[in-house]
């Protein structure tokens, strides 16, 4: 029994825009890759339904940057809180 072959993300890219394009038909297109016009149907309608999140993926990346930068800026005002209080104490204790 042969193994399934998976082909490259950039090759179904590649097949999946020649068949938007309406060029060929869809059976031509899978006789020309020698492929199954069922599997390029199926490559196009998961191309079709994720191509919204292309869009999306720049505001979750800026959310995320922003959050780990928030973070951080939390973290370092905990620090100069935390030294502002130690300074404070040795000037008390050290008669500056």
């Amino acid at each position: 029994m042969d193994k399934r072959q998976k082909y490259p993300a950039e090759f179904k890219l590649k097949v999946v825009l020649e068949i938007l394009r309406e060029v060929d038909t869809l059976s031509a297109i899978a006789t020309k890759y020698q492929l199954h016009p069922v599997m390029l149907s199926n490559w196009k309608t998961d191309f079709l339904k994720r191509a919204s999140s292309v869009f999306e993926k720049d505001n979750r990346e800026l959310d995320k940057v922003k959050k780990e930068s928030e973070e951080k800026i939390d973290d370092l005002k905990k620090l100069v809180g935390q030294l502002t209080y130690e300074v404070d104490w040795m000037k008390k204790k050290g008669g500056f």
